[in-house]
């Protein structure tokens, strides 16, 4: 059974930055993909960003291109998103999912992991 566990969420002003982390009880590297995505009340989940388990990236260009980094730390077994020039729209609940077999994708049903997700609210 594969554990993720999110943290580092909270509340910034816009224009504020934050560091999101997720860690996997399990090796990622050169393993499996993983991603991030989010969820705003009463909207959809949408997905934020991905990293391929060999390494590659990818960044939703609607929801962070410029502004939101991911990236990997594989002796910690960790997943992180960097995001800068917080909006207020950026707020929401914000998850890790990890994928089995294959690349990182927007679609969320190919994740079979989930973790809780962190709150992030961007407010004055």
């Amino acid at each position: 059974q594969v554990q993720l566990v999110e943290s580092g969420g909270g509340l910034v002003q816009p224009g504020g930055s934050l560091t999101l982390s997720c860690v996997s009880s399990v090796r990622i590297v050169n393993t499996y993909s993983m991603a991030w995505f989010r969820q705003a009340p009463g909207k959809e989940r949408e997905f934020v960003g991905g990293i391929h388990r060999s390494g590659g990236r990818i960044v939703d260009s609607d929801s962070g291109k410029g502004r939101f980094t991911i990236s990997r730390d594989n002796a910690k077994k960790a997943v992180y998103l960097q995001m800068n020039d917080l909006r207020p729209e950026d707020t929401g609940t914000y998850m890790c999912a990890l994928r089995l077999h294959g690349l990182a994708s927007t679609d969320d049903s190919v994740y079979k992991y989930w973790g809780q997700g962190t709150q992030v609210t961007v407010s004055s």
